[in-house]
């Protein structure tokens, strides 16, 4: 299957994630002609983007449509509200791509009718090409729409197939909500920097620039992540005594321990 040959992609949600897979596919060289967009109020930025590929943009389900995928980019608490109109979409040859938290295939199938299903976890750094993505298709999902979808996934960042789709809510609290655990941790380093007697400005530039290049290390070298602290751990230094108080006994594992579980937990719960 080639994006010539895939029939109509339909984008349902044009915000921030659907809007950043948008922009991709067009880039990747999925043809704006092919793509419809539904979304009762997308920016103004994300109609231009739309008018400019050439694709078409609708607030409501167009008559007569069949989506060869039908991508699903809303937020769990509109599922159940959006999905019954969309039931018109799905025909024989869909395959459906949800990337909403918690909300299962079985609970898709309930409003879509039986048919290939792919849910899919992306984070915020798509937005720059640089997410990651975990998947799980259901057995209906043939080899070439697996293919499709994984080819229209990975445009934000590498794509982790997953054995079962319980281990979906496990990524939704590693890597769906990650970003924002960096986030906090760069407002924790700025905020203990303030305190030893650096200016709050001053404190949290060093903090986001050293979390930003720590990252891009982290992304381009082949070393593991504890090699990498290790290279900058001097024995008995700065970063030794710093983490002897991060990786005491009531540091940071314990706490992302529970944080991670958390947000596992809400993700189960959004399912119901």
């Amino acid at each position: 299957m080639t994006y010539s040959t895939m029939g109509s992609v339909v984008l349902v949600g044009a915000g921030n994630m659907g809007g950043a897979m948008l922009s991709g596919w067009l880039k990747s060289g999925v043809p704006g002609s092919s793509v419809t967009v539904i979304d009762p109020g997308p920016s103004e930025s994300m109609l231009k983007q739309i008018a400019d590929a050439g694709a078409t943009y609708t607030r409501d389900v167009p008559a007569g449509l069949k989506a060869g995928i039908l991508f699903l980019a809303l937020k769990p608490q509109v599922m159940e509200a959006v999905l019954p109109p969309l039931k018109a979409l799905v025909g024989p040859q869909t395959v459906v791509v949800s990337v909403a938290a918690g909300k299962t295939l079985a609970f898709m199938e309930e409003h879509l009718g039986a048919a290939a299903m792919v849910r899919a976890m992306p984070n915020t750094p798509a937005m720059i090409g640089r997410g990651v993505t975990g998947a799980f298709a259901n057995d209906a999902v043939s080899a070439e729409q697996r293919d499709m979808v994984h080819r229209l996934l990975k445009v934000s960042g590498p794509v982790e197939w997953l054995d079962g789709e319980e281990q979906i809510n496990a990524v939704t609290a590693v890597s769906g909500s990650g970003p924002a655990y960096v986030f906090y941790l760069v407002e924790c380093m700025a905020e203990a920097g303030r305190k030893t007697g650096l200016p709050a400005d001053l404190a949290m530039r060093l903090a986001r620039e050293t979390v930003a290049g720590a990252g891009e290390l982290l992304h381009q070298s082949p070393d593991a992540a504890a090699k990498l602290r290790q290279n900058v751990t001097s024995p008995g230094g700065t970063t030794a005594a710093a983490l002897s108080v991060l990786m005491a006994e009531g540091g940071m594992q314990p706490l992302f321990d529970q944080a991670i579980e958390a947000a596992r937990k809400r993700a189960e719960e959004l399912a119901g």
